[in-house]
């Protein structure tokens, strides 16, 4: 025991060094081979453990986000993998499938937009082509989406934090990357951003290779039948990207149709008494999805405990996410501004903060409350995010009922 604690904490110092060269200029080509001789046999597993280590002790994601591109140029094809007795990642339906499905369908439409790129004299036609399919790619948001709100919490639940931590870091670099590629196809020629869309590409490809050589095999090892049940459940909720037609994944019954079954039996149960009147369980259930406003809780213990479930979401949100610590929730970028939010909330210097985005067809509020008890204890945040678009075209005056067809 004691020689495995020598070489995890080794492994952990060396780490370290390579986050360093990194740092100070050295490339992944000058790192590669030392990273090579101490991990080069060691499991993704073991890999992931070692930075979360470093996480947990301190260093920051973005460092060690650095390693991501000296992991895919040491591993590549040779990763060891995780075999299961029957390979899920084949099975129709099973996110493991839906997931390499969707990586194809990526990859596909890469080359395409690559073959567009080197046309010698694109013409008006070629352009509007490009930045269709452009616009094509950016589905891979609900790739992302889906990892990172259903994969991403069940790894943590299971004690993996750094890899998600880090991946979600270079998602947000890829969606960017991407939303910038967008924006100058609307000014600029297709000569000039040829670069841009290499870079993109050479990124988007980096991580496939990482969702299926590194996150899958983790997903695989830890996760049971009845979590992967849940998220291809889950999914559809999100959307998927660039395929259509997703069979529906029926493994042998287990515990998944039981607790079915025990949740809509409680859901009928039961009385539950406020301060002002009483409703049951279904009553508060509907009430809370019919309101034109999504609504998130988060602990005292920064622990997400419900959200509600309107017709119309602004952003996603899944049950995988209940019982997930709020930090882990938003994108290492941003998390910074929540954790200083929520502790001035705990603290009592804030009681309430606002944020606003445009995000083209909506405009949407964000806004933050401190719940108190009576007597003044912090219980937690309530996060209230509505579409306000609609309410900004407000002019005049309504006073009388529309009808059944304008209503619905």
């Amino acid at each position: 025991m004691s020689a495995e604690i020598n070489n995890r904490e080794y492994r952990q110092q060396v780490l370290k060094e390579l986050i360093s060269q990194l740092h100070d200029g050295k490339s992944v080509e000058e790192v590669k081979d030392q990273f090579a001789a101490v991990f080069g046999n060691v499991s993704a597993e073991e890999i992931a453990q070692a930075e979360s280590a470093l996480i947990q002790g301190g260093l920051p994601v973005s460092e060690v986000q650095r390693l991501c591109d000296v992991h895919s140029a040491v591993f590549r094809g040779s990763i060891e993998e995780i075999h299961q007795p029957s390979d899920p990642s084949k099975i129709p339906g099973h996110p493991a499938n839906v997931m390499n499905r969707e990586n194809r369908a990526i990859e596909n439409l890469i080359r395409k937009i690559r073959t567009m790129l080197t046309a010698s004299s694109p013409s008006d036609t070629a352009e509007e082509s490009l930045k269709n399919a452009f616009a094509q790619l950016s589905e891979i948001d609900r790739h992302y989406s889906k990892k990172e709100n259903l994969f991403f919490p069940y790894l943590e639940q299971y004690g993996v934090s750094a890899p998600p931590k880090v991946m979600w870091g270079v998602d947000d670099e890829i969606r960017d990357l991407l939303k910038n590629i967008r924006r100058d196809l609307q000014s600029k020629p297709i000569s000039q951003i040829k670069a841009q869309a290499e870079n993109l590409f050479n990124k988007i490809s980096e991580m496939i290779f990482k969702e299926e050589q590194i996150l899958l095999p983790m997903l695989l090892e830890n996760l049971t039948q009845d979590e992967w049940k849940t998220i291809a459940e889950e999914s559809e909720e999100i959307g998927y990207c660039l395929i259509e037609s997703v069979p529906d994944w029926k493994p042998a019954k287990s515990a998944v149709q039981k607790q079915t079954v025990t949740a809509e039996k409680g859901k009928q149960d039961g009385v539950i008494r406020l301060s002002t009147g009483m409703l049951t369980v279904e009553e508060l259930n509907r009430m809370l999805d019919a309101l034109p406003i999504d609504i998130t809780f988060v602990d005292k213990d920064d622990t997400v405990k419900y959200f509600s479930q309107g017709a119309e979401r602004v952003f996603p949100r899944t049950k995988a996410i209940i019982g997930r610590k709020v930090s882990n929730c938003h994108p290492p970028a941003s998390v910074h501004i929540v954790e200083k939010l929520v502790e001035d909330f705990r603290a009592g210097r804030k009681d309430h903060e606002d944020f606003w985005i445009d995000m083209g067809e909506k405009y949407v509020l964000i806004r933050y409350f401190a719940v108190r008890s009576h007597s003044g204890e912090y219980l937690g945040v309530l996060e209230v995010t509505q579409d306000i678009r609609p309410i900004q075209a407000i002019r005049g005056e309504k006073r009388l009922v529309s009808d059944s067809e304008t209503s619905k």
